[in-house]
This record gives structure tokens, C-alpha cells and sequence, in this order.
């Protein structure tokens, strides 16, 4: 039968937790069959040379009458120096009360844990084994000795290690770690498989920030918590993509409706020129009638931008985007008697959308130049990540109070700074626009030539 594919989050979380806590809970319940600090059976084997061992015992002190001397025979031998056999035996007598049968009159500590053993034992018929220390004591066997029946004990030394579950849990720091080495690999896992859809949401919203709005399929992928913030997300750039499809219609159509009386009054305006003749009320008319077509023009660019911009991105240097614009506004302030001064342009690259980005600039430039009285200065500065583009002039500059204000559409500045050009105010707008839609920022401030001061700042 096939499991269940996890796909919540949750339930991968607690997945992970309760396996952490099965194989905690697998290894508390396996510990007593390994642990042979624990009384247990005595494997076959060990049993069979159990026997052997006593069968030789009482061969060899089947003529002895004395158990004092067995004894002492037994724990001499148990007392030699060390030498090539270092696991070697310890043999122990009790009598059938379970009474340790000793010369010695200190008992080391071996005795003191063979009489813990001999007391744990239920069954004499049923010899057991015990670890205590380093040594291994197993008995008890009915043994004839001295024309007596005693029991005989067998004291092994344990040359084993400790088995790994008795090391991790008589250190609770290592059983610490041990539940940490494995659930760290699973933790690393979930991690992992919850990062995986994080990133792609993130790069989703960095998209749309840079004035990308496509749907990503791979975000309805992953985990359930994650696939309904994907499909929410989609949802919420196909609803944006929609209304600004809606506001694109919208305003063609109006430019459109527009643009239709627009014509029939200027085409009415010629009409009544040719025959009333030339009239300064006419005249008015045609100059209104005009800017008020370059000021649907605008209007236009400026939607145009907005809808647009997001659709043909692509890295150019700053040199094949400046070094033209800057050599004809230079070749335009020359024309009009003022000097533009322009740094060098930094080599570096810009992700952008090259009409839109140029557009914005030469609305800036073109402004210093027409307002500016004699100088406009250029400076184009790289800051690791960034790019500063700082343009001012030497004009009558901006009141104070209205600096933050000149960015806004059909804006006009109380010094009357834009009437004497018969300007819409949009040409700023424009630029913020296009900026902004760049992940930049433009500010203006007092410039120390005296006129307005204009500061870009792009992402590189």
C-alpha cells in the first residue's frame, strides 16, 4: 500500500517530530536487551563452556577434602600477576544458603557485587549472567566439593565496549547529540523543501516590484500553505495586468473622443481665418487649441509608460545610453549660447528599459538647459550598487516649499517657472515615472549654482 504524499506544512512538521520521538522511544524499549549491566539468560554457548569449567573443577579437587584449601587454590590463581591470557577467570564457592565461601578476610569488590548477584537470583536452576564493572558474573552451577554441595559462580573480565545505545543513554549529553545527528539531516530537509517556494514567491515580488507582472506557474508548486500563497499571488498580478489593460483601453478611448472636437476646432479655427482674416482671438484659439493637443500627447506617453515599460528590459552599458544624450543636449545648450559641463560616464551596466530610461533623462537635461541662465553641469557618479545622476543649473531655481511638489502631473510652479514655456508641467512626472518603475529615487533640492538642483539615484 502506498503512503500518503505530505503535502501541509504542518503535517511535515509534526511527520518530522513524531519520528524523532519513535526512535527515541524504539531505543528506551530495545535498551534492556542489550544492557548487560542487566540480568538475562545465558546464551547456549557461554552455558556449554559454564559446564566444562565446572565438570574440570571438580576433577581436579575431586581428592581434596579441605574446602579452605579449594579455596585458596582458586583465589591465588585469581591473584597471579598479569600475564598473555588477561581475560582470565574468577571462580567463586557458595554454599546452597547462598553464602559466600572466602578465605580472605577483606573482600575486594568483587565479592561485594557477587553477593548483589547471588541475591538477584530467583531460580538457582536457571543461571544467569550480570555485568558489574568490567567484569561478567554468571552462575550459579551445583557443584560437589569437599564432599559438599556448594554453587559455583564465574566471574569473566568484559572486554568488550559498551554497547552504543548504554553509551548514549549513561550520557545524556551524547543521547543529546544523537536525537541531533539524526533529526538535523530531516530539519535540513524541511528546511530545504520550505526555502524552495519561499525563494521562487520572493523572486515572483521582486518581479512585479521591477514592473514585471507574469503569472509563474511554479509557485502554485510545493507544499499546501504555499501553493494557495502562490495562486493568490497569480491571481493578484492577473487582476493588475487586467485593470491596467482596462486603464490603457480607457484612456485611448478618451484621447481618441479627445482628439475628434480637437480636430473639427482647429479645422473650424482655419476656416474662420480664411474668412475673417487674421485676429488676435483666433490666434488665441489656435495656441490654446494646441497645447492642449501636446498635453493629450503627454498624457498619452505617460500611460503609455506605465503599461508598457515592463515589457522589453535588457542590460546596457551607461556609455551607450549617456554618451548620445549628452552630445546632443551639449550640442543644444551650445545653440542657445549656455555651456553644459558632463563627467565622465562610469563603466558600468544598467538593467533597463533604454526609451523609457533615455526619455526620463532628456526630460531632465533638456529642463536645466532651457531654464538654465548661462551653465548646467551633469554628474554621473558610481556607488558600488548604484549610480548617482546629479543635474542643476543656474537658474531662478524652485521656491523651498514647492521642491517636493514639481514631480506631480500638470504641476505649475508659483515663479511661473513653467508658464513662459507654455508647458503642461508633465515633463517631471514623466521622468518620476520612469524612474521610479527603474527601482530609483529622484529628488530635487537647491542647486550651488543657484537654480534647481535634480538627483537620480538607479540600482546597478
Amino acid at each position: 500500500m502506498r503512503l500518503p504524499k505530505i503535502t501541509s506544512l504542518y503535517g511535515r512538521i509534526f511527520a518530522i517530530f513524531w519520528f524523532t520521538i519513535f526512535l527515541v522511544i524504539l531505543a528506551v524499549l530495545a535498551l534492556p536487551h542489550f544492557d548487560p549491566r542487566k540480568s538475562r539468560d545465558i546464551a547456549p554457548p557461554h552455558y556449554e563452556r559454564m559446564l566444562e569449567i565446572r565438570d574440570s573443577v571438580q576433577q581436579a579437587f575431586s581428592s581434596v577434602q579441605d574446602l579452605r584449601g579449594v579455596l585458596e587454590h582458586l583465589e591465588g590463581r585469581a591473584h597471579r600477576g598479569p600475564g598473555p591470557d588477561d581475560n582470565r577467570l574468577r571462580l567463586f564457592i557458595t554454599d546452597r544458603d547462598g553464602n559466600i565461601q572466602t578465605s580472605e578476610r577483606r573482600p575486594d569488590f568483587i565479592f561485594k557485587a557477587l553477593r548483589n548477584f547471588v541475591t538477584t537470583i530467583d531460580n538457582p536452576q536457571n543461571p544467569q549472567q550480570k555485568l558489574y564493572g568490567k567484569t561478567m558474573i554468571s552462575g550459579p552451577l551445583p557443584i560437589r566439593l569437599a564432599n559438599g554441595e556448594y554453587y559455583l559462580y564465574i566471574g569473566t573480565r568484559w572486554s568488550e565496549p559498551p554497547h552504543f545505545l548504554l553509551q548514549l543513554f549513561d550520557h545524556p549529553l551524547r543521547l543529546l547529540l544523537a536525537v541531533m545527528l539524526v533529526s538535523t539531516p530531516l530539519l535540513l530537509w524541511l528546511a530545504w523543501a520550505l526555502s524552495q517556494p519561499a525563494r521562487r514567491l520572493e523572486k515572483a515580488a521582486q518581479r512585479v516590484a521591477q514592473g514585471v507582472f507574469e503569472i509563474d506557474p511554479e509557485l502554485e508548486k510545493g507544499t499546501s500553505e504555499f501553493r494557495q500563497a502562490g495562486a493568490s499571488f497569480n491571481q493578484m498580478v492577473a487582476a493588475v495586468n487586467v485593470m491596467i489593460s482596462r486603464q490603457q483601453r480607457l484612456l485611448s478611448d478618451i484621447s481618441h473622443e479627445l482628439r475628434s472636437p480637437l480636430t473639427r476646432l482647429r479645422m473650424a479655427q482655419a476656416l474662420a481665418n480664411r474668412k475673417l482674416g487674421e485676429s488676435p482671438d483666433l490666434t488665441r484659439i489656435d495656441i490654446e487649441a494646441q497645447r492642449l493637443e501636446q498635453m493629450i500627447a503627454k498624457l498619452l506617453e505617460l500611460s503609455s509608460m506605465q503599461v508598457d515599460s515592463h515589457l522589453s528590459r535588457e542590460v546596457q552599458p551607461l556609455s551607450s545610453l549617456c554618451d548620445a544624450l549628452l552630445a546632443d543636449c551639449q550640442f543644444e545648450a551650445e545653440q542657445m549660447g549656455k555651456t553644459l559641463l558632463a563627467s565622465e560616464v562610469p563603466d558600468r551596466s544598467l538593467t533597463c528599459h533604454p526609451q523609457l530610461l533615455m526619455s526620463a533623462l532628456e526630460n531632465i537635461v533638456r529642463n536645466a538647459i532651457y531654464y538654465g541662465k548661462q551653465q548646467v553641469r551633469v554628474t554621473l557618479t558610481d556607488k558600488v550598487n548604484s549610480l548617482l545622476i546629479r543635474v542643476e543649473d543656474d537658474g531662478d531655481g524652485v521656491p523651498e516649499e514647492e521642491l517636493n511638489s514639481i514631480f506631480r502631473p500638470f504641476y505649475r510652479v508659483s515663479t511661473a517657472r513653467d508658464r513662459h514655456s507654455g508647458g503642461a508641467g508633465l515633463g517631471l512626472a514623466i521622468a518620476e515615472n520612469a524612474i521610479r518603475q527603474h527601482n530609483g529615487t529622484i529628488t530635487a533640492a537647491r542647486s550651488e549654482l543657484g537654480g534647481l538642483l535634480v538627483e537620480v539615484i538607479l540600482p546597478l
